[in-house]
């Protein structure tokens, strides 16, 4: 991200806390590559970019295909739609034998990212051919969000039953009955606004996620519309107002980067803590194979069992740690976030 970038987010955000939204909005545009918008401020809770523009990938020629399981690895595309809408995806299944459940991976990319970009960056296609598992990619449309944002900042995108989270729930539960998947072992993770949606999935559906991923993303209910999510994502939100849930939070691991500009790192804070996780454990502290700092804690409860991990990557930006150079929004510098997140998925299985 260019200085100049930076730069005019970090003034959208002041105008943003000082109270004067047309400022800031200007700002905003101005930062994306757009104009001042003409609308009037009290229309602008239906406006839909509220994340950062990156490299954009083109989408796949390839022509729909129905995943299915088998011997041969495949990397598939198909379509899903339930009474609440329809979005495409890609799934990931590695070559098997036998028809033995394996674990599933659902990986929600970030804004102006579709999953092919999203494979490339997190490498998470290779770990799961080595490591036997499937990864299904579910695809935002630009209908539904011009910048391919998932739409977690809107209140009917945060809850059991509604818009964005019953569909890819219902996308869930078809490839698990379809593909030979283990629904003990289905884990959920995202980047930015693919991990706010993530920490959303799992909070309106504990009973179909083993665990969950958060890569500087933010909590459930920290948004309700534009102008809150701008707040939440330079660290000045509101505590998040929350429907209630059908059961505990899954365990969760959060990796975030304490310079990120787009999403403040207080957010990987407020995700554990909206977990019911409020200690602060002390952390051990390392440094990646090129020299890149972090500091990491792992939350336990009561009885001694792991809750969560968090992972704060020193020095680092919104990207996606450890990632490939290849995809959009990577530091390929840090520690690999995909591995640590499958190791801790992994560990974890529903009862």
């Amino acid at each position: 991200m260019s200085a100049d970038f930076q730069r005019r987010m970090g003034e959208a955000a002041r105008l943003m806390r000082s109270g004067s939204l047309m400022e800031a909005t200007a700002a905003i545009q101005q930062a994306l590559g757009g104009a001042m918008p003409t609308t009037a401020p009290s229309t602008l809770d239906d406006a839909d970019v509220i994340d950062v523009e990156a490299r954009v990938i083109a989408d796949a020629d390839a022509a729909p295909e129905v995943a299915r399981p088998g011997a041969r690895e495949s990397f598939t595309n198909g379509h899903y739609r339930n009474e609440c809408g329809g979005r495409d995806y890609k799934l990931f299944e590695p070559a098997r034998a036998d028809g033995r459940p394996l674990p599933l991976v659902v990986m929600l990319h970030g804004c102006t990212q579709d999953p092919d970009d999203f494979a490339r960056g997190t490498r998470m296609n290779a770990l799961a051919r080595a490591q036997g598992l499937l990864v299904l990619y579910p695809a935002q449309s630009q209908r539904a969000n011009p910048q391919r944002c998932w739409n977690w900042f809107k209140h009917n995108h945060q809850a059991r039953g509604k818009g964005e989270p019953a569909i890819l729930a219902g996308m869930v539960r078809e490839v698990i009955a379809s593909h030979g998947v283990d629904p003990a072992r289905v884990y959920v993770a995202g980047l930015s606004a693919g991990g706010a949606m993530a920490a959303i999935l799992g909070d309106a559906h504990p009973e179909l996620f083993a665990a969950v991923g958060v890569h500087s993303g933010l909590p459930t209910g920290s948004a309700r519309d534009v102008q809150s999510a701008f707040a939440a994502m330079g660290g000045a939100a509101q505590p998040p107002r929350r429907a209630e849930k059908p059961g505990p939070t899954p365990p969760t691991i959060v990796f975030h980067g304490d310079a990120d500009p787009t999403v403040h790192v207080v957010n990987g804070e407020r995700v554990l803590e909206a977990a019911g996780l409020h200690a602060r454990p002390e952390a051990t502290r390392g440094a990646s194979a090129a020299g890149v700092a972090y500091s990491r804690r792992v939350h336990v409860d009561g009885q001694g069992a792991e809750r969560a991990e968090q992972w704060t990557i020193h020095g680092a930006g919104h990207a996606w740690s450890g990632g490939d150079p290849a995809g959009s929004y990577t530091d390929p510098r840090g520690p690999d976030a995909s591995a640590e997140m499958l190791r801790f998925f992994l560990r974890h299985a529903r009862t």
